[in-house]
């Protein structure tokens, strides 16, 4: 197990990257904690994968460096950084038999044959493959290749870190589940440091400790789930984060109140005068239909999801969902909205504004 350090790290696909724009990873500077399970999460595209290559020494940073538990590994082969890496689609040996391809880390280095038949039967427990230990690899299921790549990724115990390239893409969604638990196991019992890439907000936010969301090659924020929850720093985070995401309304901002097309909506708290593009974030658990105050929306559908029912409507050309419960009654005459005040986010260019003090609902003491 390791400390990971990303120092000044950076990535351009170009010879000669000129501006921002053509990095591919923007500057990063993070410590990824030892014994910590981490989530990278983000759109196809964001820089999810080139981060991940860079840590395990697939790739070569632009600028920066790596450092494990303090020591610069940043031009130090794979091998020497004593990773193992799970990659989205199955890498088995065809020849051999799944108990070889999940013994063969452990032989590779040295490491006596009681503990090997030990270890290969326990994570072939794990992996659900105890009855095709003597089966040849070639002619199994890519699901069934895959878990054997995650069996070899994870027979080792002695590793700096597990790194995971979205491996569980071409597994069944039962197995999914079953594999994120065992992951989750795994990390419980032997405490290894953890990263795990997806493009799945589930997959992350049940797996992780920490979740990294990724935008344009850029970490927008570092946090527990509930922190991504309640307090997205980036619109994006809010949108990414969630089902359906945060609705971003433009808005004017003077102090406790938000203005949205004339009408005022109350904050939580106290912002300082901003300047840029102005919007406020909410989620849709904290919005609520109205038949006498909020903003004016048109609600346009209800879709009833079992659980709770989402309400699309619209808001002068900007789509508003609210989250109301299975028994709720959604009437015609419910066309306004209000928020939850304690609940409103302000952006200003797209980055959470922090509030400059809580403001004293009438009646309380200050």
């Amino acid at each position: 197990m390791a400390k990971i350090t990303l120092d000044n790290l950076a990535h351009s696909y170009l010879p000669n990257p000129a501006s921002e724009e053509d990095y591919a990873l923007k500057e990063l500077n993070h410590d990824w904690q030892d014994g910590a399970a981490y989530a990278l999460l983000g759109a196809s595209g964001c820089g999810k994968s080139t981060l991940l290559n860079i840590i395990s020494g697939l790739l070569q940073p632009s600028q920066g460096r790596i450092l494990f538990d303090g020591h610069d590994v940043t031009h130090a082969p794979t091998t020497e950084r004593n990773i193992a890496q799970v990659f989205q689609f199955p890498v088995v040996y065809d020849t051999m038999t799944v108990r070889d391809n999940l013994a063969f880390p452990l032989r590779n280095r040295g490491r006596d044959e009681a503990y090997v038949a030990e270890r290969v039967q326990e994570i072939a427990r794990m992996i659900g493959m105890e009855d095709m230990l003597r089966r040849k690899a070639r002619g199994l299921t890519a699901d069934a290749k895959q878990k054997i790549s995650l069996g070899r990724g994870m027979v080792r115990q002695d590793v700096n870190a597990l790194l995971f390239d979205e491996p569980l893409t071409v597994i069944d969604p039962h197995m999914k589940w079953e594999l994120r638990t065992q992951l989750k196991s795994l990390h419980r019992d032997f405490g290894h440091t953890m990263i795990y890439v997806t493009h799945d907000q589930t997959e992350a936010l049940t797996f992780a400790d920490k979740v990294v969301v990724m935008h344009d090659g850029r970490v927008v924020q570092i946090g527990t789930p509930e922190e991504l929850f309640e307090q997205p720093e980036h619109t994006f985070v809010g949108y990414f984060i969630g089902s359906p995401g945060m609705n971003v309304i433009p808005a004017r901002i003077e102090g406790d109140k938000a203005i949205v097309n004339g009408t005022e909506i109350e904050l939580g708290h106290a912002y300082r005068p901003q300047e840029g593009k102005l919007e406020i974030g909410v989620r849709p658990e904290y919005a609520r239909l109205s038949q006498a105050e909020g903003l004016p929306v048109k609600v346009r559908r209800v879709e009833d999801v079992g659980r709770h029912k989402v309400v699309r409507a619209d808001f002068f050309g900007h789509d508003i969902n609210i989250i109301a419960g299975e028994d709720d009654h959604v009437g015609a005459d419910m066309n306004r909205v209000t928020f939850d005040a304690d609940h409103v986010n302000v952006y200003a260019d797209d980055w959470r504004v922090a509030p400059s003090e809580r403001t004293t609902p009438a009646g309380e003491a200050a």
